[in-house]
Parts: C-alpha cells; sequence; structure tokens
C-alpha cells in the first residue's frame, strides 16, 4: 500500500502541463496502476482475481476535472479517528480545505493527513483526499474514491481527479479502507479517473 500512494503522489506534482503533457501524465498513471495490480507482490487481487485481470476501466480523460484549487491550512489541528470499512479506526488530522469551481459551480473538500504516514520520511509530505460524487454506485465503485496529495508550497493546490482511484476494498474484503466523511461528498458527477470495479 505504501508503495501505491508513492506511485499516485508522483503523478500529482506538476500544475503546470499542455493539453498533450496532460495526457502522457494520465496514460502514466493509468499504465502503471494497471501495472501494479498484475503485480504478484503489491496486487490487492487474489490469484484467480489477478489472472482474469486485463485492466482499469477509466473515464475519458478530462481537463475540466483538473482543477487549481485554494488551498486554506487548517487554523488548528484537529484529529479524528476515520471510520473505516471495518472494526479500524485510523487517526486522520484535518490539514486544510481545498476551494475550487467546476462548470462555474463552487465545491469544497477537506484533505487529511495520516498520524501513521506522517511519521515516514517518505510519506511525511503526503496528504489524503478521499471523496464521494454523483457517480458512485452507478459508474463508479459505492464507496467512494481516493486521491493522494503532497502538501502545497503555497496557497494553491492541484487537484487532478483524472487520477482518482478505487480504495483496496472495491476489490476484496479482506482490506480494511476509510470511508470518505461526508463532508467530502460532492453534488456533482466526477466523470474522470477509475471506473467500476468490476
Amino acid at each position: 500500500m505504501k508503495k501505491l500512494i508513492a506511485l499516485f503522489t508522483l503523478f500529482s506534482l506538476c500544475s503546470q502541463v499542455d493539453a498533450q503533457t496532460f495526457q502522457e501524465e494520465v496514460l502514466a498513471f493509468q499504465e502503471d496502476l494497471n501495472a501494479h495490480y498484475k503485480s504478484k507482490e503489491d496486487t490487492p487481487l487474489d490469484k484467480k482475481a489477478r489472472r482474469k485481470f486485463k485492466g482499469h476501466q477509466f473515464f475519458p480523460m478530462n481537463e475540466k476535472f483538473r482543477v487549481e484549487a485554494r488551498f486554506v491550512r487548517a487554523d488548528s489541528s484537529v484529529s479524528f479517528k476515520m471510520k473505516t470499512s471495518t472494526t479500524r479506526l485510523p487517526m486522520y488530522e484535518i490539514y486544510g480545505q481545498v476551494h475550487f469551481e467546476i462548470d462555474g459551480k463552487s465545491y469544497s473538500l477537506n484533505v487529511y493527513q495520516s498520524h501513521t504516514l506522517r511519521t515516514m520520511e517518505e510519506h511525511e509530505n503526503s496528504l489524503f483526499l478521499p471523496f464521494t460524487d454523483a457517480t458512485n454506485g452507478l459508474t463508479s465503485y459505492g464507496g467512494g474514491r481516493y486521491l493522494d496529495l503532497e502538501i502545497p508550497a503555497g496557497d494553491t493546490m492541484l487537484i487532478d481527479f483524472n487520477l482518482a482511484y478505487n480504495p483496496y476494498c472495491a476489490y476484496s474484503y479482506r482490506f480494511s479502507c476509510p470511508i470518505p466523511p461526508k463532508e467530502n461528498d460532492l453534488n456533482v458527477k466526477i466523470l474522470a479517473g477509475i471506473k467500476l470495479a468490476h
């Protein structure tokens, strides 16, 4: 899972790209995600599912869902136990909020920092953005999707929903996955990123 986080972080760093670079970046993300799931060592798929796996389905790439958001750091540390698909309750902190527009409408989401990951040097700047939207249970996984981000140097942050991926629980009940908090539900169809797991 740590290797997977590093993979997604790699594709969330650049904020200024032209159309060709945007497409190349998203394609590279998709190819690496598929390779990860085909791997014997890192995949969440069991042996039978891995043999049948032909690759994920993705929404068509859409720059509309690649937004430059205004980032607002939380005034104080707000720690809480995030609910998961099991009884596990990992500690997270509300690190800040991102504010952005899609089709002229304003939205905001909380971004979180894992208390566990921030103690690891390679993930000390990692942020977590779980979300749900109007596609859940229809064309995307009912339990929501994830984005991995980096702490920004300034007050803006690139949010690219084309890089949204499914929690491992979409593929196996063997995993314990964070459930997106209700304040991170978007009343819009995010037609970008990964589709249904099956």
